[in-house]
């Protein structure tokens, strides 16, 4: 092999090295919720999702109560935000859900007993918004039907969240915004989608498309 060659490998091998730690994280943290899955499923074209240049303003009110009405392929949820807690976060996925920006998106991610992930528009794990926003502590702890963002380190978090199918005890790196209030029979219905390997033989990569067919905020009382 000649100088050329044993340098266009060696930059390979670094390029396929940046992309893996990009999308999990460090090694050990085998089941973070980044994105891993390797197979899109295809959003409806009546559906192409928006980016953006930056992070919305802040628009929820911090004296009022919200929740998002999601319904899905798979039955409907009722996720109250955490406006309070975590205010950048909430006002994020309200936005989000306002702009019509989940509807049509996948759970491209799915690991019972742990874990559902969706939210994002490529389908594959790697996708956003366009905008990162910043981390807010986490003051709880992962327990079913708690809904978070997924990141691929510090304040990196978009518009891709995972629901909690059980209790878990991941480290608290990952903003929570919201709690699943009603609807939890549907993420035990999304956590029985049979799954296959990804190229990186984590078990998550559903079989048939579980999609996200609407997601709307409302102020409750």
């Amino acid at each position: 092999m000649n100088g050329e060659s044993t340098t266009k490998w060696l930059i390979a091998i670094g390029a396929i090295i940046v992309v893996v730690f990009v999308l999990f994280g460090a090694p050990k943290d085998t089941n973070a919720p980044t994105g891993t899955s390797t197979t899109s499923t295809p959003r409806p074209t009546s559906q192409m999702s928006k980016t953006y240049s930056s992070a919305p303003e802040q628009f929820l009110d911090a004296n009022k109560k919200y929740q998002v009405t999601m319904k899905t392929s798979d039955g409907d949820m009722t996720i109250e935000l955490f406006n309070k807690e975590t205010p950048i976060a909430a006002n994020n996925f309200a936005f989000l859900v306002k702009e019509g920006f989940y509807d049509g998106l996948s759970f491209h991610r799915i690991i019972k007993g742990f874990m559902i992930q969706g939210g994002d528009p490529s389908g594959d794990g790697t996708g956003g918004p366009g905008y990162e926003i910043k981390d807010e502590p986490v003051t709880r702890d992962y327990k079913r039907g708690v809904i978070a963002y997924a990141n691929s380190g510090a304040n990196t978090s978009g518009s891709q969240f995972f629901i909690m199918h059980a209790d878990y005890p991941l480290p608290k790196q990952y903003t929570i915004f919201g709690q699943v209030v009603s609807g939890l029979e549907t993420i035990d219905k999304i956590a029985d989608t049979p799954v296959e390997g990804n190229m990186y033989g984590e078990q998550s990569t559903p079989t048939e498309p579980v999609f996200i067919e609407s997601a709307r905020l409302n102020e409750v009382q």
